[in-house]
């Protein structure tokens, strides 16, 4: 398993199921264009500042 994926599969245990179930979906989404070869891709902003603001979101104690 890379780095990245390693990573990922922590935080999804980490973060509230709620914030998991949306950073999935995301990468659900990335995954998806990537098998269809979408090399006209530009990131969208709106989307890329979604995901940073979820991951930056405070961990529910």
């Amino acid at each position: 398993m890379t780095d990245i994926a390693q990573k990922l599969d922590l935080k999804l245990t980490q973060w509230p199921r709620e914030r998991a179930r949306k950073v999935e979906k995301l990468v659900a989404e990335i995954i998806e264009l990537a098998d269809h070869d979408a090399r006209d891709l530009v990131r969208s902003r709106a989307v890329e500042q979604e995901v940073l603001d979820i991951i930056d979101e405070p961990q529910a104690r």
